[in-house]
């Protein structure tokens, strides 16, 4: 024990010593008991006057719904303040000088809380056991939905303490603020909807219907790889200029695409092989990297002497937007490259659909290419420091594809076209994929062919080189100085 509490995070201590000493702790914890409490009541004469009850479900989502409020809302709205307080007070510097680093902090924060979060679990745990013994719900179903939950609080708590290292100004926290309060009840929501949905249903509802455990996976695989990214994330953001503070977010990246990859052949392997499959694994795997590509792509230009003599032309992990673009390039190809040959030797469901899914698969990672270029050859183009921010980029990149997926159809409106025109919506991302996904069986044969994919290939490789050039020209003057 003495070891252990010499390896053990100070931060944790510290923390969680502190946190069971503050009000909101003590006042959500009775109140939490005292609902329990009153529901087990309630529940205990119901049944006595019913006889054999099933009041299992019902009294069981009560209990939770206690718990929930604390997990899903008030635990990571404390993480959040928690860290957004050492900023504000300034007092973060003196808890780096204590030589933890950025990412032991951030692991000491999130722990800390989760071990509160252990502590309203204990107190609860006794009440749910309860609701088994009141009939209408079985033991491996309450399991599984503790099992979620706990997986929801963990990814809530990260996105918390993530969201406390984003904002820099007074006014960007205000907004932060109150965006995570919508966020977190969002999620409390969704959290407290599952729970009642799979305590109705049952655990064996869940196996029976193969979607929906298809999909309970790919969720649990989505909370498991974007919390790690966010947490290396606003590591990364707390790191000093002088330390190698992408290698953290970029190799998260790089394993995020590389296992949803490996998971994708095996999904497909364990499956009926279908062509449907490669083509929305396309457009999902796209649009990722799309989006976070282009925060890995805006990344401040110059860096310390020391880690540019250690630079490469392979060093993709190292600082600087050139080598994030770089990388966030490479993996797309792989992307695109996996999913046609999951396509190509898939067996074909639709027939004659076959050819648009085809040129989906290959029209999805073009968009992503054209999109995220366009708002870094943009950006970085000017002399201006002020557009070349990664904040003004990022603007950039959802105004542009915002524009280009509504200017369109409503330019073929005002010129008596279709709404989903094939050439006026060539470059758009939305309706543009639709239509490379579409086949007009009147002349038997698929909306867009060919050619015009590969001038949405020709524009979009050429974006993507002028941005490089443009990349390189900056990232040389930016050392020059």
């Amino acid at each position: 024990m003495e070891r252990l509490g010499d390896r053990l995070n100070p931060l944790v201590v510290k923390e969680v010593r502190q946190g069971l000493r503050s009000r909101v702790f003590w006042v959500s914890f009775g109140l939490m008991l005292l609902a329990c409490f009153i529901i087990s009541l309630v529940a205990y004469v119901s049944a006595l006057d019913d006889g054999l009850s099933t009041l299992g479900r019902g009294v069981f989502f009560s209990f939770f719904f206690c718990l929930g409020l604390v997990h899903f809302f008030i635990i990571p709205y404390g993480a959040y303040r928690s860290l957004a307080r050492e900023r504000e007070d300034e007092t973060w510097v003196l808890l780096v000088l204590t030589g933890l680093g950025p990412r032991r902090i951030l692991r000491g924060k999130v722990a800390s809380y989760l071990v509160q979060a252990a502590l309203y679990a204990s107190a609860v745990g006794p009440f749910l056991l309860f609701s088994y013994y009141l009939n209408g719900i079985d033991l491996p179903t309450i399991l599984l939905i503790l099992a979620l939950g706990g997986s929801w609080l963990v990814f809530l708590t990260v996105v918390a303490v993530c969201a406390a290292t984003l904002a820099e100004g007074r006014l960007g926290r205000a907004f932060l603020h109150f965006l995570l309060l919508g966020v977190l009840l969002m999620a409390l929501a969704y959290g407290l909807t599952s729970a009642f949905v799979l305590g109705e249903q049952g655990y064996r509802f869940l196996i029976r219907e193969k979607d929906l455990l298809s999909f309970a996976g790919f969720f649990l695989w989505a909370m498991l790889t974007y919390g790690w990214l966010l947490f290396e994330t606003a590591a990364a953001r707390l790191s000093l200029p002088t330390e190698n503070y992408s290698r953290g977010p970029r190799l998260a990246f790089t394993l995020q695409m590389l296992l949803s990859g490996l998971l994708l052949v095996v999904l497909w392997m364990a499956k009926d092989p279908r062509t449907s499959l490669a083509s929305v694994a396309s457009i999902l795997g796209s649009f990722n990297l799309a989006v976070v590509g282009i925060f890995v792509a805006t990344d401040m230009d110059g860096q310390a002497r020391a880690l540019r003599e250690g630079t490469r032309p392979w060093s993709f992990l190292r600082p600087g937007a050139l080598r994030g673009f770089r990388l966030v390039v490479l993996l797309l190809l792989f992307w695109t490259a996996l999913c046609t040959g999951l396509f190509l030797l898939s067996e074909p469901m639709f027939g004659n659909m076959t050819d648009s899914y085809f040129l989906q698969v290959l029209a999805a990672p073009a968009y992503a290419l054209l999109f995220l270029s366009l708002p870094l050859l943009v950006g970085r183009l000017p002399r201006s420091d002020r557009l070349a921010s990664p904040a003004v980029v990022r603007v950039l990149f959802f105004s542009m594809a915002g524009l280009a997926g509504s200017v369109p159809p409503l330019l073929s409106v005002l010129l008596d076209r279709h709404v989903d025109d094939p050439l006026l919506n060539l470059l758009n991302p939305f309706v543009g994929l639709a239509n490379f996904g579409d086949y007009d069986y009147s002349l038997n044969e698929p909306t867009m062919n060919v050619g015009l994919l590969a001038c949405v290939w020709l524009v979009a490789a050429l974006c993507a080189f002028a941005t490089d050039r443009a990349l390189v020209e900056r990232e040389r003057r930016a050392h020059a100085s």
